[in-house]
């Protein structure tokens, strides 16, 4: 996959994106992450991005004209290829880990980080496909929620996790959260791991973990429940869930 993201203040990606798990998968050859300085399209003596709003108030608004050239110059590299730009603004849709799942199945995706009142809106209206949002609260700009993004989505591609790790069961994978997990030692400070998971029994073990998965979903996220495809197993177990509470 090849990701661009245009941004104003393109030092912000140095350490999120040459670390950890996507620095391999860009080391590997599995992702490409091209960080674009949008003051490079900005041509006036001060490579100025942004002026005064149409209309009066406060704040400034960022200008059309460096994104259109940017954004030209991309849709020349990818040769006709369609883009899948993506802006980052509070109106969009939020983003989940289904929406991950499909952004995930593209060859290239381009995210506009936007500062101040935001973007022109003849940006939106003649290069963006898509309008995403991290959540109903506000940031400073588009970089912190399009790191979000870009993490959630190459993640889920072929090969960046590696052979031992699976996304099949996760938290989100199936609607639920995910089960607790343990490790080594059996006993720490006085904290035991269930005996179930140390039973052998793996019918018993997958009973437990689901069970559990619905515990956490139901007394943290109750709102999955309502959406969840439960089948009459999941229905029984939290009958049992809530005769325990």
């Amino acid at each position: 996959m090849r990701i661009d993201v245009l941004t104003i203040f393109p030092r912000m990606f140095d350490g999120p994106f040459s670390e950890s798990i996507l620095a391999r998968a860009v080391n590997k050859g599995l992702l490409s992450i091209n960080i674009i300085d949008l003051r490079q399209y900005a041509y006036d003596k001060h490579r100025t991005v942004d002026d005064y709003p149409f209309g009066g108030g406060p704040g400034m608004v960022m200008k059309p004209a460096p994104f259109f050239l940017a954004l030209e110059d991309l849709q020349q590299s990818c040769q006709g290829d369609p883009m899948r730009v993506i802006l980052l603004c509070p109106g969009g849709k939020v983003f989940n880990q289904e929406v991950a799942q499909e952004l995930s199945k593209q060859s290239g995706l381009v995210f506009l980080c936007g500062h101040y009142e935001g973007i022109d809106d003849r940006v939106r209206q003649r290069f963006v496909t898509d309008e995403i949002s991290i959540g109903d609260y506000v940031l400073t700009g588009g970089e912190l929620a399009s790191m979000v993004i870009i993490d959630a989505v190459a993640r889920l591609l072929p090969g960046v996790l590696g052979d031992a790790c699976s996304t099949a069961e996760e938290s989100f994978s199936d609607g639920l959260l995910e089960y607790p997990q343990y490790t080594r030692p059996r006993d720490y400070q006085g904290l035991c791991v269930p005996d179930v998971l140390l039973s052998g029994n793996h019918e018993e073990v997958r009973r437990w973990r689901r069970k559990e998965s619905l515990r956490r979903t139901l007394l943290n996220r109750p709102d999955l429940i309502a959406a969840a495809n439960l089948s009459d197993q999941d229905r029984r177990l939290l009958a049992e869930i809530a005769s325990e509470i």
